[in-house]
């Protein structure tokens, strides 16, 4: 997920989702968006046919990879400037038993300011792969895409991991690192 770290209240704010496909069936992708006075929180499904679905034995039934979306979050409500959860229905390593739904974790926040909010700098979060290019750029892929990555800002951050659920933020740097001023800053690892 990635989405504005600062956005102005009650203004409604692009909101990124990278979300595993429906299998072989098609199916009508359905955000579930939800915001309260605590958080934004996404429970993505799909309106699936299944009497029409056809998987034959044998052949690939899954999508190479996820539907890539911007949907829009609700604009948020708040007299003074405070943070709201960003969360989103997601895959844990310790699931409950006997529980047909995925748990909602918590992405990171979003700061909801009555003023000039800073456009700078995008939040995200979510599962991700890391890239290593021919060159020796580390790169953040996010889980289930094929082109999208991020070079990672600090490149000697490398070793910590090879998959994770990870959180940082998006933004310009004043220097280019391997070529590209578009970073990512890696602030948590799980």
């Amino acid at each position: 997920m990635e989405w504005p770290a600062e956005v102005s209240v009650a203004a409604p704010f692009p909101v990124r989702l990278i979300v595993s496909r429906p299998g072989c069936h098609q199916g009508v992708f359905k955000p579930g968006t939800h915001a309260d006075q605590s958080a934004v929180t996404f429970a993505p499904y799909f309106l699936v046919d299944t009497k029409h679905g056809f998987c034959p034995p044998g052949v690939y039934t899954v999508y190479p990879n996820a539907l890539d979306i911007v949907v829009t979050a609700p604009g948020l409500r708040a007299s003074v400037a405070r943070t709201f959860e960003m969360r989103a229905a997601s895959q844990v390593s310790a699931p409950t038993p006997g529980t047909n739904t995925l748990p909602v974790r918590t992405y990171g926040d979003v700061t909801v300011r009555p003023t000039d909010p800073d456009s700078s700098r995008r939040n995200a979060a979510g599962f991700a792969a890391q890239d290593i290019d021919n060159l020796g750029c580390v790169r953040l892929r996010p889980n289930q895409t094929i082109r999208t990555a991020y070079v990672l800002e600090d490149q000697a951050d490398t070793a910590r991991f090879s998959y994770a659920f990870v959180r940082g933020y998006i933004h310009e740097s004043p220097t280019p690192i391997c070529g590209e001023t578009r970073v990512f800053e890696l602030v948590t690892l799980n």
